[in-house]
């Protein structure tokens, strides 16, 4: 399968792992065109965006997890800033977590609407985290687009049908991980069958939820093509379809994106 992006992974993590230089040269073997890595502290931005800088099919975010929100402030005018960089294409990733609750809730509420209003104020799209969190994740972003024009994805999704409707009418993505494939998820999979498809993304969020048939390993972008194969099942369409379908809906959400073909 070839053509594909993956619109979620941490390569400054797996950097820290062992050999990037291999991971990038399995994911384009495997057909991954551009890879979009995510930040997720403000300290360790700069790690980021050098992947991105030093490697042509590779972009970057700017932003703080839920997880963070707690230990990393910020405002509006800083987001605003770093993501002038012409490698930067989205904000976040932000959001609420409420099954780790590994931050307060009322600082990952603040942090949220922080980042949407950066979104707004950038035109870039939000890339949104969401964990047992669906009421406050859709009135949050049902208020921040009542502000003005507001673009962006939910991440790993893994919620309800609900939730996922509710992004929809606001214009959002759907981005699917490797959970899709896990023998637990059949949920998931049902709400994948109704997300149209115009509207899907992929992605590894590696070095985590490697997909099935290589789950247990260290997640890589690589294993997209896994992810992508079971979902167009899903879709009943071709895996080439799929392909081409995510990676225009990649390009439609985040229209700063450049990929060059790697070295």
């Amino acid at each position: 399968m070839g053509g594909l992006v993956d619109s979620h992974c941490h390569l400054d993590y797996l950097a820290r792992q062992g050999d990037l230089a291999a991971v990038l040269s399995r994911a384009r073997g495997a057909g991954v065109r551009g890879m979009l890595t995510i930040g997720t502290k403000l300290r360790d931005f700069d790690a980021v965006r050098k992947i991105a800088e030093d490697n042509p099919d590779v972009v970057c975010s700017v932003g703080i997890h839920p997880h963070e929100a707690g230990v990393e402030e910020t405002d509006v005018a800083r987001l605003v800033d770093l993501a002038s960089h012409p490698k930067v294409v989205g904000i976040g990733e932000t959001g609420l977590d409420y099954f780790y609750d590994k931050s307060p809730r009322a600082a990952q509420i603040e942090r949220f609407r922080t980042h949407l209003a950066a979104a707004r104020a950038t035109g870039l799209p939000v890339i949104v985290h969401t964990r047992d969190a669906d009421e406050d994740t859709a009135t949050l972003l049902e208020a921040a687009a009542g502000q003005g024009p507001l673009a962006g994805v939910l991440h790993c999704f893994t919620s309800s049908l609900e939730l996922a409707r509710r992004a929809l009418r606001l214009g959002f993505y759907i981005s699917i991980s490797g959970i899709v494939t896990f023998k637990n998820a059949e949920a998931l999979r049902a709400t994948v069958r109704e997300i149209p498809l115009d509207r899907l993304l992929v992605e590894t969020d590696a070095p985590y939820l490697a997909p099935v048939p290589v789950r247990g390993r260290v997640c890589e972008p690589a294993f997209v093509a896994h992810t992508a194969a079971f979902v167009a099942g899903l879709k009943q369409v071709a895996p080439h379809e799929l392909a081409a379908a995510t990676t225009r809906n990649f390009r439609a959400l985040f229209a700063r994106a450049r990929f060059a073909d790697a070295a």
